[in-house]
């Protein structure tokens, strides 16, 4: 038998594991929480309080580590990107340099924190140079975010492997997450914050301390609007703007900044000097000559790029007689030129929780950052000047008593303890007020040294042994004695800790605020005057033109109006279908089998010099519908419209015109049915003939003018279903040809008249076999 124990627990065997069981559902739930609270705190949300991310913060924090101040000397940037993930932040290098490229773009950050040497990326949209081939350093705004960790103005935690320390949040000496604004995307939650003018954030700090009840409308009217980097001309009511600040998520409508250039003569071209934030130069004139090549900005002949160090892009207009306003209103809609920066202040209040807050709670955040910054900064000094003082007061007593401690340091095997123990003669300094002064340290015993007095008249120099030096002493004694005065009445008066806190900001606004080039507001407000709404096909010139399209669908506009009869090319198998007369200012409808009515401006086709392009790729035409016709439009006209199952209506040619490539579905078919006929109509009856080659007629009136629908039925069929429809003035009679190309009439049509929806009589003598009347 096996001498082991049975149960493994015994004679100092580990237990075995445990098996837990638990939903999957909570297993999920929980570990997903886990990373969601994870990202949303150590990633993508920045602190209210100094407005940095986690990576930001160490980024900064780094570069100060490595003494790369804003008037010192550049350091490789991969360098501070391996400083930063060796020591701070355990992800990938690639990851960190792109976030501090970013605080160097000065089109990006409106008061960049690095300041970059080489290529850091620039507004067309490039990509910065490698880590290897870029240098940097801080900013003097990013000195000002930091000014104060060397007095425990915040907290500290260990890195992510307790080797080092770094700061939990930064002193902040002004708003950052305003000033520079910030955006990320978390798990459920997203934050995007737009950068402000610093001068007007410090101004309504300002009015914040001196009235905390403070209105958001009266802080919105100091913060006007955010203040973006690349300029522009936000063209949101002031209204909306409002209701941004007061909730914390809203739109902002941004315009890029336009000039009218004369060029002499009569002729004139639009200069853009600046263009709306985040939008890639190179990306906008991309898109722009897209809309001039697809034809669907008429009135913009080029665009052209002449941009050195600033931004000037240069838009020629197709004739000189188009509003350069109406010209820039179509711009707006159709492309960059105008976007919308959606605002959405989601941040974490206390370096926590995420909150969306108003821009009254973001700039209260920060000024309670600052009370509690200023608290422990004049705490910390204290304690130095408690040190300080405890030493001036050994070096004192020192000189008082000083043949005696010489005679010590000489001939005492043990001088530290000899000092200590000795009962030393003391002069009694006075404070400000007159009263006694009182060493901060306790001693343990009336005229005795302090352990660290006597250390430190021990490493006192033998040349400070001076009459001159004690004066010294004495006169910075009394110094320090007055400042620690002024903070415990500092510490002890929040009214003075305000007032303290509005100077500091006062100092702000000096280095960064509206005084310099760069402090300047760059984005101004406009209310866009009324520009009257002018139709595209206004803005063509008005050309005769052939519209070709071919049985299998290719399209082409032929210039001038061609013989109708004249024999065309086209591809190998393909033939003609349509071919018609139209003005280029035309807009053409044409009609699927689907019942669904599409509308393709004539300037958008393509020339007639090749074989033209599918008309599939200008509208969404299912591969599975055939096309029914295509004609002009012209507006106010009626239409009879009817399916293969007989039934129809009457339809305002106006209501067909669609607005997108979907097109507009207005007779509804299914189940095997199509539309049939769409023909014009020119008469006060309807003659129907149906498969069964019956003919009916019967008064237009009867049918309904419809904009979408089914449609009521127009004749009844056992079998099979409708052939053609037309109408016609009953005066007239009813015609057709025949097979020699001769035209028939019937003027007495009473055996064929009846009622909507019946079955009609057979077709009169030498009516055509193919059941078109047409």
């Amino acid at each position: 038998m096996s001498d082991e124990p049975d149960d493994p627990k015994m004679e100092g065997g580990d237990p075995p594991p445990q098996e837990v069981s638990e939903p999957l559902s909570r297993a999920i739930g929980e570990r997903y929480l886990s990373y969601a609270l994870s990202t949303i705190v150590n990633r993508a949300l920045p602190d209210a309080r100094d407005g940095l991310k986690p990576v930001h913060r160490r980024i900064l924090y780094a570069m100060r580590e490595l003494r790369l101040t804003a008037t010192g000397g550049f350091r490789k940037s991969a360098k501070i990107s391996g400083d930063v993930m060796g020591n701070y932040h355990p992800h990938g290098d690639g990851a960190i340099y792109d976030a501090m490229a970013r605080l160097a773009q000065d089109f990006v950050i409106r008061y960049p924190l690095v300041d970059g040497q080489g290529n850091f990326g620039n507004i067309d949209g490039d990509m910065p140079a490698a880590s290897r081939y870029t240098e940097a350093r801080l900013t003097a705004a990013a000195e000002a975010l930091m000014e104060g960790l060397a007095e425990d103005a915040v907290d500290f935690r260990d890195n992510y492997d307790g080797t080092l320390t770094e700061p939990v949040v930064m002193p902040a000496a002004f708003p950052n997450l305003l000033a520079n604004g910030s955006s990320g995307i978390a798990v459920g939650m997203a934050t995007n914050v737009p950068p402000h003018n610093l001068d007007e954030l410090i101004e309504a700090c300002l009015h914040l301390i001196k009235s905390p009840d403070a209105r958001d409308e009266t802080l919105i009217r100091i913060v006007k609007g955010p203040d973006f980097p690349t300029g522009g001309v936000i063209v949101e009511p002031a209204e909306s703007i409002a209701e941004t600040y007061r909730t914390g998520r809203g739109s902002i409508r941004l315009r890029s900044r336009w000039e009218v250039e004369d060029l002499g003569r009569g002729t004139w071209q639009i200069v853009v000097t600046e263009i709306p934030y985040m939008v890639p130069k190179s990306r906008l004139i991309e898109k722009l000559a897209e809309l001039i090549q697809l034809k669907k900005l008429p009135v913009l002949a080029d665009v052209r790029d002449e941009s050195a160090g600033d931004v000037r892009l240069v838009l020629e207009p197709k004739s000189r007689t188009v509003d350069p306003a109406v010209m820039m209103e179509m711009l707006f809609k159709a492309s960059d030129l105008e976007t919308r920066f959606a605002m959405n202040m989601n941040v974490l209040i206390d370096g926590i929780t995420p909150k969306v807050c108003s821009l009254k709670e973001v700039l209260q955040a920060f000024l309670a950052h600052r009370r509690d910054v200023l608290i422990r900064r004049s705490r910390h000094r204290m304690a130095k000047i408690d040190h300080r003082l405890e030493v001036l007061e050994g070096f004192i007593t020192a000189f008082l008593n000083l043949d005696r401690v010489i005679d010590i340091i000489r001939y005492d095997n043990d001088p530290k303890a000899a000092l200590m123990a000795e009962e030393w003669a003391r002069k009694t300094p006075r404070c400000r007020d007159e009263s006694d002064y009182v060493s901060p340290m306790s001693y343990s015993a009336e005229g005795e040294l302090s352990e660290v007095q006597a250390e430190a008249i021990l490493n006192m120099r033998l040349r400070a042994l001076r009459r001159l030096e004690e004066m010294a002493l004495l006169k910075e004694q009394g110094e320090l004695m007055a400042e620690r005065a002024g903070l415990e009445d500092l510490l002890a008066s929040e009214e003075l800790q305000w007032t303290t806190i509005a100077g500091e900001l006062k100092e702000t606004r000096k280095a960064f605020g509206a005084g310099h080039a760069f402090g300047q507001r760059r984005t101004t407000f406009d209310v866009p005057g009324e520009v009257t709404e002018i139709a595209v096909e206004a803005m063509i010139p008005k050309e005769p033109v052939t519209v070709v399209l071919s049985q299998m669908g290719w399209i082409r506009a032929m210039k001038g109006h061609i013989d109708l009869a004249q024999e065309l090319k086209y591809r190998d198998g393909d033939e003609g279908r349509f071919v018609f007369h139209a003005q280029s200012t035309d807009r053409l409808i044409l009609v699927g089998e689907n019942g669904r009515f599409y509308t393709i401006s004539a300037s958008a086709l393509p020339g007639g010099r090749g074989l033209g392009e599918p008309v599939r790729l200008m509208v969404d035409l299912p591969n599975d519908a055939q096309i029914l016709t295509i004609f002009t439009h012209e507006p106010g006209r009626r239409l009879l419209v009817a399916s293969s199952a007989g039934d129809g209506f009457v339809l305002n040619e106006d209501e067909a015109v669609a607005q997108t490539r979907a097109g507009k579905q207005v007779l509804n078919v299914k189940d095997g049915v199509v539309a049939k006929v769409v023909s014009p109509v020119a008469g006060d009856h309807v003659a129907v003939v149906g498969q069964n080659r019956k003919v009916l007629v019967f008064p237009l009136d009867e049918l309904p003018e419809m904009a979408r629908g089914k449609g009521v039925r127009l004749q009844k069929y056992k079998d099979g279903g409708l052939s053609d429809v037309i109408t016609f003035p009953l005066a007239d009679g009813l015609s057709w040809p025949d097979s020699a190309g001769r035209t028939r009439r019937v003027e007495d049509l009473t055996d064929w008249l009846g009622k909507r929806a019946t079955a009609g009589r057979m077709a009169p003598r030498g009516f055509p076999r193919d059941n078109r009347f047409g």
